[in-house]
């Protein structure tokens, strides 16, 4: 048997070799091409969502990024449909997905100071994907586990990431993988060959990460909580890169005016982020009064973004002003639409001023573009209220699956609704008997659900097969089965010694919910 197992995996390791596109090196690779694009695509718009959505307000600037990365992907050595996007988060980060989808954090521009620093992260990015990296971690998991292809991947620390559900849960696990040191230097080395054959000067990677590593003993806090998390910078990655500028030659393009140029608007409107950014930290810390003051602000550094009208309706909404709360919800969705979080909001002050059916779409709404536990928990009750059980019971599940407040809310809800339909599931029964060989029924209630109106039956078993042979009436339970009560109560049944009382077994059929 042993034998047939190990031959059974030789084969299956050998036909799961395969030649790096890259290094040109034999690796396994259980993760096929077409599988690493599926899950890119299916997976970059959700994780974008996390990450604070796209940044919309200067298109010419996400064109700029996207040129630049297309400049350094047409000279890669793996044909993938790549894509670049500037995201709306001022921490400085970038990450690349399985199949090339690739993100540029708009807080990682302020920090660089020309089009070759861009192309330096970018391409380091690139190599991530064409070396089949992101697969190489799950394959790595799949090896090391016998699990699935989600083995071994960290879960991604944001603001929303937490809170998303489903198929969401991969997105954001996908986009905090922290690859190894070999794989880091990987996207180092051919990362700075992919400038030189774009026309950069690779030497624009070397200054780079010297930046970096000062940045990082100086403990930076942004870059610590963004792109050192995943990409930690180190001298040994400075020597590196300096030996691979030694063997591919400096000299090439840096493009410190255009970047400048194209950096311009952004770069004027930092300190209104920095006003949201702050505003979003003393709201969550109770300072409504000081929030709404740093969002105004914002507002009149940079009228067009949606993210300040978003503010602004948090803070009414946590004076429980719903109303003036959904007319910034609706201006924030009129700048941008295709952003969650405004809809999720909008659906939090609906579901409060009553406007059931509107708080349903605007949440259904917000679900399409991610979903979140906040949203099903909302559309489970509203579900409920209308007597909707098994949509309410569904939302909730879905809800449950996050690791937070409001997910271990909604797996409350969902026991509180599905102990009472099916009791059997939950609850634990037994019998014993007493001296004089009366048969008790034994119930246990070990949830965090009261019920009562608890029936059940008691049934003797086929010896020989273990089949039911013969069952009482429907019992009721006197009064109330309370959270983590037990109750014992005579069937009716004389039984001769506990060998005969074994054949005997409890089935509850019925149970009502306490409010």
């Amino acid at each position: 048997m042993l034998r047939a197992l190990f031959l059974l995996l030789a084969t299956l390791l050998l036909s799961a070799c395969g030649t790096n596109p890259v290094t040109h090196k034999t690796e396994f690779q259980f993760v096929s091409e077409s599988n690493e694009i599926a899950m890119g695509q299916k997976n970059y718009a959700p994780a974008r969502q996390q990450q604070g959505g796209d940044y919309v307000i200067d298109p010419e600037l996400t064109a700029y990024v996207q040129s630049v990365g297309n400049k350094l992907a047409a000279v890669s050595d793996r044909k993938l449909p790549y894509e670049f996007v500037v995201l709306n988060d001022s921490v400085p980060n970038a990450w690349a997905m399985p199949g090339g989808k690739i993100a540029f954090n708009r807080g990682l521009l302020y920090e660089l100071n020309s089009e070759a620093e861009l192309a330096a992260v970018l391409s380091h990015e690139i190599v991530h994907a064409a070396a089949r990296h992101g697969a190489k971690s799950m394959e790595s998991g799949i090896l090391l586990q016998g699990a699935t292809v989600l083995a071994g991947v960290a879960t991604q620390n944001t603001r929303y990431g937490n809170l998303a559900v489903g198929g969401a849960q991969l997105s954001s696990q996908l986009i905090s993988t922290k690859f190894g040191r070999d794989d880091e230097s990987e996207a180092d080395h051919y990362g700075m060959i992919y400038m030189k054959r774009a026309g950069y000067d690779p030497t624009a990677a070397v200054t780079l990460q010297e930046t970096f590593v000062r940045l990082s003993k100086g403990n930076k806090s942004n870059f610590i909580q963004g792109l050192f998390a995943s990409h930690p910078p180190s001298d040994q990655r400075v020597a590196d890169n300096k030996a691979t500028l030694a063997e591919v030659g400096a000299g090439g393009e840096w493009g410190r005016e255009v970047y400048a140029e194209k950096v311009k608007h952004l770069k004027a409107t930092e300190a209104a982020y920095k006003d949201y950014d702050e505003g979003v930290k003393v709201l969550a810390a109770g300072d409504a009064i000081k929030a709404a003051s740093l969002a105004k602000q914002a507002i009149a550094i940079e009228p067009r973004e949606a993210r300040f009208q978003e503010l602004l309706g948090d803070v009414a909404l946590s004076k429980n002003d719903n109303k003036l709360a959904l007319t910034y919800y609706d201006k924030a969705i009129k700048l941008q639409p295709d952003y969650f979080r405004p809809h999720v909001q909008s659906g939090i002050a609906l579901n409060n001023l009553g406007r059931k059916v509107e708080a349903e779409k605007a949440l259904q709404a917000s679900n399409a573009l991610l979903p979140t536990a906040t949203s099903h928990f909302l559309l489970g009750q509203l579900a409920e209220g209308r007597g909707d059980v098994n949509a309410a019971m569904q939302n909730y599940q879905l809800a449950s699956a996050s690791n937070s407040n409001v997910g271990k809310e909604s797996a409350q809800s969902m026991l509180r609704l599905d102990v009472p339909l099916n009791p059997s599931k939950y609850l634990r029964t037994g019998v014993q008997i007493d001296n004089y060989g009366n048969l008790y029924a034994v119930v246990q209630n070990p949830t965090s659900v009261g019920l009562k109106q608890v029936q059940f039956r008691v049934q003797r078993l086929d010896p020989a097969n273990g089949q039911p042979v013969a069952q009482t009436q429907l019992i009721l339970l006197p009064g109330e089965l309370v959270a983590q009560q037990q109750r014992v109560i005579r069937s009716g049944i004389q039984v001769g010694n506990a060998q005969e009382a074994s054949l005997y077994r409890v089935l509850v059929e019925h149970a009502v919910g306490l409010p």
